[in-house]
């Protein structure tokens, strides 16, 4: 289990305070400013992460009944609305699905995200920073939108199916050994990172954190099931042409063959999982449910609003020559 990391901010330094065990969730203070931070900022994305965390795996030495404890809970809802609220006032909204899934198959001949730049001049250090960034979502990949399955109809079941079809590839097909969470830490140790749970939670910036916040609301809210299932349509959809820039990057950095399987496994898998999430799972969910469809581009537009502010943070530290990290190199591999 991961250590509680250290706070950044009034918000957080309290949640941090409960978890520790150091006050009782019912004596925390009531932040009228909660409403007035950054909703994309430090403070506010790490006291949620870590309030979400509790409902995955938790910190080492947290008490499992604050997963449910009231006053967290109030304090959770305190801070997802300012956020969400943020997040789509930033996004053109819609009910056209057809068109926010059409404009995700459109890849630009020459892109400026980071898989763009790993694959064309990115360094070592660059990569295990990027590496670094996304094991904060990709050590319990697929895990956010597992939330959506029992929400899901199970008796005209199409969108449920469909939806358990490629969580059971995510989860490895049966297999322990093809787990993509495994996958990816075998790449982590390929290069010499440290694959523990949570290890780069302390130095991953809030744009890092904001792409992963934004599955667990999701995720969490029935209300928000149509647009969990736009954000893994996204994730889905979008995976491949990255997934191939980045293994582009490691052969072209000589890397040994093995670091290449997680995104390889991912430009074989995605290609056939954007099809299915298309065809069945987004159009079983709105053949059903078709008041969602507002839902489901919010999820899309969403993620995709997160995604690009983390992948412009990325690449303009990088050319900057600086760290895109907290703390200016990585923590040594365990």
């Amino acid at each position: 289990m991961p250590v509680l990391p250290r706070p950044r901010g009034p918000v957080s330094s309290d949640v941090l305070d409960v978890l520790a065990g150091r006050r009782a969730a019912a004596d925390l203070p009531r932040r009228p400013e909660v409403h007035q931070l950054d909703p994309f900022g430090e403070d506010l994305q790490l006291a949620l992460y870590c309030l979400y965390e509790l409902h995955y795996r938790s910190f080492d030495g947290v008490a499992d009944d604050l997963e449910w404890d009231p006053d967290l809970l109030r304090l959770r809802a305190d801070l997802e609305a300012p956020f969400l609220d943020a997040v789509r006032a930033r996004v053109a909204g819609g009910d056209d699905v057809e068109a926010a899934i059409d404009g995700l198959l459109v890849e630009p001949t020459e892109g400026t995200g980071p898989s763009w730049h790993l694959a064309r001049d990115g360094e070592r250090w660059q990569l295990d920073e990027y590496v670094a960034h996304r094991s904060i979502y990709h050590l319990k990949e697929a895990d956010p939108q597992a939330w959506v399955i029992p929400r899901l109809d199970g008796v005209h079941g199409r969108a449920k199916a469909s939806l358990m079809t490629v969580e059971h590839d995510e989860f490895g097909a049966g297999r322990a050994d093809r787990v993509h969470a495994r996958i990816y830490t075998e790449m982590m140790t390929g290069l010499g990172l440290d694959t523990s749970y949570g290890a780069y939670l302390d130095v991953a910036p809030a744009p890092t954190l904001a792409t992963v916040n934004i599955m667990s609301l999701f995720g969490l809210h029935r209300r928000w099931r149509g647009a969990s299932v736009g954000q893994f349509a996204l994730i889905e959809i979008t995976s491949p042409p990255g997934a191939a820039r980045l293994v582009s990057a490691i052969e072209r950095l000589g890397l040994p063959t093995e670091v290449t399987d997680f995104y390889a496994e991912h430009v074989e898998a995605d290609a056939v999982h954007e099809q299915l999430v298309r065809r069945e799972l987004v159009a079983g969910l709105l053949e059903r449910e078709p008041e969602l469809a507002a839902d489901v581009v919010l999820g899309i537009q969403a993620s995709t609003l997160l995604e690009d502010d983390l992948a412009d943070y990325l690449v303009r530290s990088w050319s900057a020559g600086e760290s895109s990290l907290r703390a200016p190199a990585l923590p040594a591999a365990a």
